[in-house]
């Protein structure tokens, strides 16, 4: 076997792993754990979750890598605690507090508080993050004392739940876009009362279109259970990509496919209103062999141009 057919080779499983993080371990020790009991190293996470955070974290495995974009950026629900009258430089409790103050807010000015946070907001991302500035992490810059200017970045809060209250802490459970953070979220609440709050705890419970319920159990996470962990809790690629419309190719076209062509579509195959768009191009088995923009032709016809071309879709086009 020549070293280009070894690169073309289906790994034995490809798809997206739901996690169960535990507190005090980063997306990236995940990964490594992950890389461990799959005995493989194509793998990665689909967001970040800080180390104090815990709750779903996505891994994407396999040829599954090589789409990530099409399950990032969904709506995603967090289970948290915050605690009003401090102020810290982390704006959760891991950090130096800067400031505290008596808390006389009641409960239903945080409730009128949390509804003057909903809907689509600007939102200044905080100091210890992962976003980069001029090359290098946010957080790196402030763990030397350092602050940059952060543009404000377009978020949207969909609902704020309150759960518990047991003043100065409260529990809520907050809906919201992919790219908000939510202690920044917590800091702004206390803003508007006056006496600041910091988040005291934070869980994902879901990522569109995933939730908690599907996720692995840490302690399931074990090197020798690979094969155990993806049957109880992996979604295969055929099935994660059914977030987006499909395209199904006669044999001739998969054949095609897999020589890295584009196919012409027959009238009526795949409407193309409204633009170009992505879709996944499947065999008439229902097996994803590709992602591909789909962009309107001549005489109505439409063209499906891939971009992704998954391992065995380019196996079996060069062997056919």
């Amino acid at each position: 076997m020549t070293g280009a057919e070894s690169r073309t080779e289906a790994p034995v499983w490809a798809g997206l792993l739901p996690v169960d993080k535990p507190t005090g371990m980063t997306s990236h020790d995940v990964v490594a754990r992950a890389r461990r009991v799959l005995r493989t190293r194509a793998i990665g996470h689909l967001g970040t979750l800080d180390p104090g955070a815990s709750g779903l974290l996505v891994l994407a495995v396999g040829p599954a890598t090589r789409c990530a974009s099409v399950w990032q950026g969904g709506a995603k629900t967090y289970a948290g605690r915050l605690r009003l009258g401090v102020v810290t430089s982390s704006q959760d409790l891991d950090g130096e507090v800067l400031a505290t103050s008596e808390v006389s807010a009641t409960e239903a000015e945080v409730r009128a508080a949390s509804l003057a946070l909903t809907g689509d907001l600007l939102q200044v991302p905080p100091m210890v993050s992962a976003l980069k500035h001029q090359g290098e992490r946010l957080y790196d810059i402030a763990r030397r004392g350092g602050t940059v200017d952060r543009e404000p970045r377009a978020i949207r809060v969909d609902s704020w739940e309150w759960r518990e209250f047991a003043l100065p802490e409260a529990s809520f459970v907050v809906r919201c876009s992919g790219g908000t953070y939510v202690r920044t979220l917590a800091h702004d609440l206390g803003a508007l009362l006056g006496c600041g709050a910091a988040l005291a705890a934070l869980r994902r419970l879901g990522s569109e279109p995933f939730s908690i319920e599907r996720a692995c159990p840490w302690a399931e996470m074990l090197p020798g259970e690979g094969d155990a962990v993806l049957a109880r809790h992996g979604v295969p690629l055929h099935e994660a990509l059914g977030v987006l419309p499909a395209v199904v190719l006669d044999p001739a076209q998969a054949d095609s496919l897999g020589h890295g062509r584009r196919i012409l579509l027959a009238p009526g195959a795949a409407p193309v209103d409204g633009g170009p768009r992505t879709v996944v191009l499947r065999d008439e088995g229902g097996r994803a062999l590709a992602l591909g923009e789909l962009k309107a032709a001549e005489a109505g016809l439409a063209l499906a141009c891939p971009n992704v071309v998954f391992p065995w879709a380019v196996r079996e086009g060069r062997a056919a």
